[in-house]
């Protein structure tokens, strides 16, 4: 078994994402230029998963494919319970609008649009009744403590405030898989720890699976899964024990419920969550 291969057991819960001997390379003139090889490794739902590795490592490419941007050329990429690789363009594209949400690093906010302009872009893409959809709106605006700024443009809003429309955004339709490549890249530290706890906040109240390409310090510590890419191969995966299971000396720790204040209700100070110490998983 390859360092990025798993089995799955009986009780646990169905990965969100699978790929299975996933191969993948580009056409740089007349040369071909591999960039992931034998990829084995599945994505657990509802928790953070972090891909880590240097530049050139393979990670872009890999949250393209499990995005639904890219096919591979070799083996089975499957999300949300479906093999993507095996749909046609159109139909790709329809499943990645109604089960993927991205957040970039850069934002993609549409500069002419309200804060609510923007979050509610996807739903009127996809019909939503207007009535329904700006309910919907409104409330992830509440969610990500932005409901007093919904008329404001982009370039009205803070760097921490754009990347919170944009993960709104993200979660619009309720995808299954949430994508963000470096979300925290252009924002300093301090912005950077609100948004990891505002992400960390969201997946434990509504159960969304993030996967992301990171090396923010605070996104790797706050990795449930942490998945190393070196030279387009799987180095190791990394897993905490599932955190409805964890036990701390004080007992279990309860799972979270819906009227948990947002992490920015109380001074924006930063959570603690209990991280634990695993070891690298071996071959």
């Amino acid at each position: 078994m390859t360092a990025g291969s798993e089995a799955q057991t009986a009780d646990s819960p169905l990965p969100v994402a699978v790929l299975s001997n996933v191969e993948k390379s580009y056409q740089m003139d007349a040369v071909t230029v591999p960039v992931l090889r034998d990829i084995d490794v599945s994505i657990r739902p509802a928790l953070f998963t972090v891909l880590l590795g240097p530049s050139g490592s393979g990670k872009t490419t890999l949250l393209n494919l499990l995005g639904c941007l890219d096919r591979p050329d070799k083996g089975k990429v499957t999300v949300a319970g479906t093999a993507v690789n095996t749909l046609t363009d159109d139909e790709l594209s329809d499943f990645r609008s109604e089960n993927i949400g991205f957040v970039f690093q850069s934002f993609n906010l549409i500069p002419v649009l309200t804060a609510f302009e923007n979050v509610e872009y996807p739903l009127i893409l996809a019909g939503m009744d207007p009535d329904r959809r700006q309910r919907r709106v409104k409330r992830l605006l509440e969610a990500v403590g932005l409901a007093d700024r919904a008329d404001n443009r982009p370039g009205q809003l803070s760097g921490g405030q754009r990347q919170r429309v944009a993960i709104a955004r993200a979660l619009a339709r309720k995808p299954k898989l949430v994508i963000a490549d470096e979300p925290t890249a252009n924002l300093d530290s301090q912005t950077g720890a609100a948004i990891i706890a505002l992400m960390r906040w969201m997946q434990q109240n509504f159960k969304i699976s993030f996967i992301f390409s990171s090396h923010d310090n605070g996104l790797i510590k706050a990795a449930d899964d942490l998945i190393v890419l070196r030279d387009g191969v799987i180095q190791s995966v990394r897993r905490k024990p599932d955190p409805d299971k964890l036990q701390t000396p004080g007992g279990p720790i309860e799972p979270p419920v819906d009227d948990v204040p947002a992490p920015w209700a109380e001074g924006g100070d930063e959570t603690d969550f209990a991280f634990l110490y695993d070891t690298t998983r071996s071959g």
